[in-house]
């Protein structure tokens, strides 16, 4: 993918997002409380990454997840390529510091981090974009640090045209199989140390949330 094709499909990405977030959090689209097994996923990986360094919510949307690590005591902060769900993310959580910013640009400092987070974000990133995000965010952990990855399980790519209300929308959601996840993540230098599969509750399609830590002898 050239850097003009990128940037044509992440502003694509950018303004259909900025397009649906009101009607998102209107929504409750990605709340918590009706998922017992995501909420055990996330307190599990914030009980383990609480002690080696600050989250990074790397495709935060309106902030939900963020401000449910930072009541379990994360120091956690986010970033959205959406500038309205950053504003609803600011908004719904002024003790969090929230940014605009894309994750396929983002290199934070080596061992500068002792989470990250994509949490049902990813699946927007082109496929060949995502092992050099993942290789980027795995140089950022400290030693013993985690990346916890959910997303839609499957195969191929579905294209989006309407979203949240039958809002006009251009995106594309690439599906993975659990495995072809986790063989990227372990390319990116982690270890594997967990994997839930959720099956589909339509409309959701069937869905995985992967877990991997960066050795500590990294």
């Amino acid at each position: 993918m050239t850097d003009t094709v990128l940037a044509a499909d992440l502003e694509a990405v950018r303004s259909s997002y900025d397009a649906v977030a009101d009607n998102y959090v209107s929504m409750g689209v990605g709340d918590l409380g009706p998922s017992p097994w995501l909420r055990a996923a996330l307190d599990a990986f914030a009980e383990q990454v609480r002690d080696i360094g600050p989250v990074l919510d790397a495709g935060c949307g309106p902030g939900t997840v963020s401000g449910y690590l930072h009541a379990l005591g994360l120091e956690v902060s986010g970033i959205d390529l959406s500038s309205r769900m950053v504003e609803h993310a600011r908004r719904r959580h002024p003790q969090i510091r929230f940014e605009v910013a894309s994750v396929t640009d983002l290199a934070p400092p080596a061992e500068s981090l002792g989470g990250v987070l994509g949490w049902w974000s990813w699946f927007n990133i082109p496929r060949g974009q995502l092992p050099q995000v993942a290789a980027r965010m795995a140089r950022s952990l400290r030693p013993g640090g985690q990346l916890l990855v959910g997303t839609h399980r499957g195969d191929g790519d579905v294209r989006r045209t309407t979203a949240y209300g039958d809002v006009p929308v251009a995106w594309t959601t690439h599906l993975y199989q659990p495995e072809q996840l986790m063989n990227m993540i372990v390319d990116a230098g982690l270890e594997i140390v967990a994997e839930l599969r959720v099956p589909a509750d339509p409309p959701l399609r069937p869905q995985v949330v992967i877990a991997a830590r960066k050795p500590a002898s990294a």
